[in-house]
């Protein structure tokens, strides 16, 4: 557990392909993954409005979140540009549950500590990296009610997953809360 963020919960994986991505970690009797497709984000990637088109597919590992994630537009991004620099893949960032984004980044600075956003969506999660030794990413999540939903959904998916059944399963996250598309 790292004294400055809590336990990470989650890994996530930028990769070209994303179905590739999750028969690779099926056959390793990690699943099943809740995928949604073409997500159309919004964000503040370096200080700057870009908008994301990625899919993302989630799954459990014990108490381990696995994700992965595939960008399918230009626009400059922390998925992007990892993915550029990283054209097989590779993991990305690591996720841990903060009350509030604004005070753990106060936090931070008041130890001392100089991190930046990258991306940032707003009151539920931001990815920050430190300026003076950058790499794998650490996603700060809020502990906000859709989130822990999608939490819970993918969590008792896994729960209950017979290793065989319906590896990849596709979601609409778009209400706020997870629907299976059938």
């Amino acid at each position: 557990m790292s004294l400055l963020f809590g336990p990470v919960i989650q890994q996530a994986y930028v990769v070209p392909d994303i179905e590739e991505a999750v028969e690779h970690w099926v056959a390793r009797g990690i699943g099943p993954f809740y995928m949604e497709q073409h997500v159309q984000n919004t964000g503040l990637h370096d200080g700057e409005e870009v908008f994301v088109d990625m899919s993302a597919a989630f799954a459990f590992s014990g108490d381990q979140q696995i994700e992965v994630i595939q960008v399918f537009n230009d626009t400059p991004s922390v998925y992007r540009k990892f993915i550029e620099a990283n054209p097989e893949g590779g993991l990305h960032h690591l996720a841990v549950w903060v009350d509030s984004i604004p005070d753990k980044m106060r936090e931070l600075k008041e130890a001392g500590h100089d991190y930046r956003i990258r991306l940032d969506y707003g009151q539920m999660h931001a990815y920050i990296d430190s300026v003076d030794y950058p790499g794998v990413m650490i996603q700060l999540m809020e502990r906000h009610p859709l989130m822990i939903e999608l939490w819970d959904f993918v969590r008792k998916g896994a729960d209950s997953w017979d290793g065989v059944t319906k590896p990849l399963r596709l979601i609409d996250w778009s209400s706020g809360h997870p629907v299976p598309v059938e």
